[in-house]
């Protein structure tokens, strides 16, 4: 394939990060797996044959919620190890000036032994059990795009945002918290019902960030010049009842109970992150409130 005379490639394309970035940086190229299987050298030489990339923002992965994390880790692994070694040792090899990996933090320990996670504590404990491969998988790009730097002296780098939600997300089996939890209220209240039930107790706590923010956090990198890793994430660290809460809320359905299938996992308890590195590089950052940004899910969605 031919791709058109871009100077920045943007791999997962059709993703809900991707998309938004379309939005703010219509100048870059776009791919999705439809068109290159970045598992496979053969995908990965074929984009780069023909193309002259000075930037690479790296999003494409195998991702999906904690049960299909559970269900398929096998995937999860192989997937992502693959195509992130692949991009990171091409990018390198054609003299890719820029490279930004988005990693998640579920890289991070498990337990540390103070929050919120600083980005140097990230080999200080295994990934939590229920996302291990997933989480290992992303961490190995951090450690390949740090070997790169220190071996080749290049300035490739690496965000990792908290959780994610947004319109763009998947709303089927593999769906994150937020999608699968808009889902369940709208089927509930197609259906005349006046509860919803969840996975787990309700207690972990966790950070939430509007796709968009982290799209236009990657459009400053980009034209800003920006080559230090570093977290990505809001100020609210909140339970997934308080959070459940909100969400009814966002969707005119407070009157609906919440119940909880604790048979079911609940994951990480805890993986709220700094972003004291953050805000030292963008000091005028606003983030989209999450009552706001899940309304709009909601809206767009089933209105």
């Amino acid at each position: 394939m031919i791709l058109p005379d871009k100077n920045i490639l943007i791999t997962g394309g059709s993703g809900q990060v991707g998309k938004e970035l379309r939005q703010i940086l219509p100048e870059a190229t776009y791919i999705s797996s439809n068109e290159y299987d970045l598992t496979t050298e053969e995908g990965v030489q074929d984009l780069f044959m023909f193309s002259n990339f000075h930037t690479v923002i790296h999003l494409a992965a195998k991702v999906g919620g904690i049960i299909d994390n559970i269900n398929n880790p096998t995937g999860y692994y192989s997937d992502n190890i693959l195509m992130n070694t692949l991009m990171v040792n091409y990018a390198a090899d054609h003299d890719v000036r820029r490279f930004i990996g988005v990693l998640s933090t579920c890289i991070y320990p498990d337990k540390v032994e103070s929050y919120p996670i600083e980005e140097h504590m990230l080999h200080e404990g295994p990934p939590t059990p229920t996302n291990f491969s997933y989480g290992i998988s992303k961490r190995a790009m951090a450690v390949h795009i740090d070997a790169v730097n220190k071996q080749y002296n290049k300035d490739y780098c690496y965000v990792t945002p908290c959780n994610l939600y947004g319109v763009y997300d998947k709303f089927d089996e593999r769906s994150h918290f937020v999608a699968a939890l808009v889902k369940k209220v709208y089927e509930a209240k197609r259906a005349g019902s006046d509860k919803i039930t969840l996975f787990g107790t309700g207690q972990p706590l966790r950070q939430f960030m509007n796709a968009r923010d982290l799209a236009t956090i990657l459009k400053r990198m980009v034209e800003e010049d920006i080559t230090e890793s570093f977290n990505v994430a809001g100020a609210d660290n909140l339970s997934i009842d308080t959070i459940a809460k909100i969400a009814l809320k966002a969707c005119d359905c407070s009157y609906m109970d919440i119940e909880y299938d604790s048979s079911k996992p609940d994951g990480q308890y805890r993986k709220d992150v700094s972003t004291k590195k953050l805000h030292s590089i963008f000091k005028d950052l606003k983030f989209i409130e999450l009552e706001d940004g899940i309304k709009e899910v909601y809206n767009n969605l089933y209105k």
